[in-house]
């Protein structure tokens, strides 16, 4: 197998896409955190200290998303078209989706997982004073489409 960012000396490079066609890639991730009652009480009435919790978050994964490149080593900074991050309240904790798209050379996985992790790093940060066992799961690819090779989704 060949490993694309490292050259053949071994040494770390950026991979150079600049002969892959601009087409429109799309990548959706998940990621959940896991938040005790009261907390979750606070965040879903709009009680929390710092403020309306979920709208902070979505910001933050949004902007996250827009800065994946200055965040993960060797990879390519990406004109965004679109990015929607969701945040839904479940019984145990919010689960959040985010879904990049670009018309570009190279996908967006890195950014749909950077929107997620920044979100619910951020619905930690607002949070904590109520609960500092807060668990952050699952952050994963659901689903990525365009490009040479396709569509993938995860199993």
């Amino acid at each position: 197998m060949t490993l694309t960012h490292l050259d053949d000396k071994g040494a770390a490079r950026m991979v150079d896409v600049s002969a892959k066609p601009a087409t429109r890639r799309e990548a959706v991730a998940e990621g959940h955190i896991a938040i005790n009652a009261a907390a979750l009480t606070a965040i879903r009435d709009q009680a929390v200290a710092k403020g309306d919790v979920l709208a902070v978050a979505r910001i933050a994964g949004i902007m996250a998303a827009k800065r994946t490149a200055d965040l993960i080593p060797l990879c390519h900074p990406l004109p965004l078209d679109a990015v929607t991050l969701d945040l839904v309240i479940e019984v145990d904790g919010v689960r959040a989706t985010a879904t990049v798209i670009t018309t570009h050379g190279t996908g967006v996985e890195m950014e749909a997982m950077t929107a997620v992790s920044v979100a619910l790093l951020t619905i930690y940060d607002m949070a904590k004073a109520m609960d500092r066992g807060m668990t952050i799961s699952g952050v994963r690819l659901l689903k990525k489409s365009g490009g040479r090779s396709g569509e993938w989704l995860a199993p």
